[in-house]
């Protein structure tokens, strides 16, 4: 870890991205022959404030369904996390989903929240450290695709369990999801597991609103990925020269969000030049849906079984308990 800062009741291990690493990664992108931004930037103070608003709009179905079905399942869920657990959480943002398991397991050993928007992990860690004095919380700064060396929990450990909600893992391609799931078995082994949320394929109009919401909350998302670039890497991006743009893929099963360049433009990022053509795309993320067929095939090529899994009424969206195959 780079560095570690003590606040209040929480220690948080700092290995954000550097600074270096953001401009190499964004100047990486943005050179290939279809412009891309990697979508894990999105996560900024403001970026995941403004992620937090769509948490909340009426069109965007996943979060208030995921937490109904955890409600649902929860005495399930407890039976097959078991006591002691060590809780792992990629991505955790607010971590209002985590409230629930907390509130429920039976004597949580230890909560490790991974987050790359640092400020906003704080928060929620210092937050998380009142209401649940009993329970170790030991926040991780991190872009959490990279290898990370974990911190080890002061009590006795029954198991680690990866908690994994809100269908981040569309956003991997299905070689990438591939990959991070083996990596959640390795950290799962050998009697622990992974629980996590998988969107599923639906009426693609549904799909369409999610991600094309009327009070332009998520566009304001998406733009201010290139507000970040201009505030961190001094670059010039004019926001009102480009506009979102999402569709769903059919063929691919994914959504894919975009920022399309309305004229002819250069961008200045530092001292590097780079041109974009009228109508001519950043694309910034994918999120793929599946079958429940499909995505339990996925995670058997990664070594994992679905012990179990729960939808909600119209079967837009599932949580699954994987659990490594011996």
């Amino acid at each position: 870890m780079s560095e570690t800062q003590q606040v209040a009741k929480v220690r948080l291990l700092d290995a954000a991205p550097t600074i270096a690493c953001f401009r190499s990664e964004v100047l990486e992108g943005l050179r290939q022959p279809i412009k891309t931004l990697p979508c894990k930037f999105f996560y900024d103070a403001e970026g995941s404030q403004i992620f937090d608003a769509i948490c909340e709009l009426a069109e965007y179905y996943p979060t208030r369904t995921e937490l109904a079905i955890l409600q649902q399942a929860m005495p399930a869920i407890r039976h097959w996390v078991g006591p002691d657990v060590r809780l792992v959480e990629y991505g955790s943002g607010a971590s209002r989903k985590t409230r629930l398991l907390l509130d429920q397991l039976e004597a949580p050993a230890a909560y490790l929240p991974i987050d790359i928007s640092r400020e906003h992990l704080l928060a929620a860690s210092q937050d998380l450290a009142e209401r649940y004095p009993a329970i170790e919380i030991l926040p991780i700064c991190a872009d959490y695709t990279q290898p990370l060396s974990l911190p080890q929990a002061q009590r006795s450990v029954g198991r680690t369990v990866v908690f994994y909600p809100g269908s981040t893992i569309g956003n991997f391609h299905p070689d990438e999801a591939l990959s991070f799931l083996t990596m959640m078995r390795e950290l799962c082994l050998p009697d622990g597991g992974v629980l996590l949320g998988v969107d599923l394929k639906k009426d693609p109009s549904l799909l369409h609103a999610a991600y094309n919401d009327t009070a332009g909350v998520t566009a304001a998302f998406n733009l201010n990925l290139l507000a970040r670039i201009n505030r961190e890497l001094d670059a010039n991006f004019a926001l009102a020269n480009f506009r979102h743009y999402a569709c769903y893929n059919p063929i691919q099963g994914r959504i894919e969000m975009h920022l399309v360049s309305l004229h002819d433009q250069t961008v200045w990022i530092g001292d590097q030049q780079i041109d974009f053509r009228r109508g001519e795309p950043i694309w910034t993320e994918c999120s793929y849906k599946y079958h429940l067929q499909e995505f339990a095939a996925l995670a058997a090529q990664a070594q994992l079984a679905v012990a179990e899994v729960w939808t909600d009424p119209q079967n837009l969206f599932s949580v699954h308990y994987l659990r490594p195959i011996a």
